[in-house]
């Protein structure tokens, strides 16, 4: 199954939180707009899934191929989140991350 993965600061508050992820599926749609897995994965199921990440798993996701860096103007562009291009296949380390939200609500 092909899907991307959006991966979202832990830190932000949930209305920023929000828009980054929207903000994320249109970066897919401009950063790679003639792959063939994105014209797939727009054809079929848009599946993606909605990770929170700390700093430091921030940093950890930049070794991994075909993403980009999600910013936020409210925080003077600082780097709130990272979006994955569509792939059948997923290094295991993202089977490890938290789904968006669950964190949240432990804090609240």
């Amino acid at each position: 199954m092909i899907k991307s993965y959006i991966c979202i600061g832990d830190w932000i508050d949930p209305g920023h939180a929000i828009n980054s992820a929207a903000h994320a599926g249109t970066i897919i749609m401009l950063k790679w707009p003639d792959d063939p897995d994105v014209f797939y994965w727009t054809k079929t199921s848009i599946r993606k899934v909605t990770c929170e990440i700390n700093k430091k798993e921030l940093e950890q996701l930049k070794q991994f191929d075909d993403y980009q860096i999600i910013t936020e103007m409210a925080f003077d562009g600082e780097e709130v989140g990272i979006v994955f291009k569509p792939r059948r296949e997923w290094p295991k380390y993202f089977s490890f991350l938290r789904l968006w939200g669950k964190g949240y609500l432990n804090r609240r």
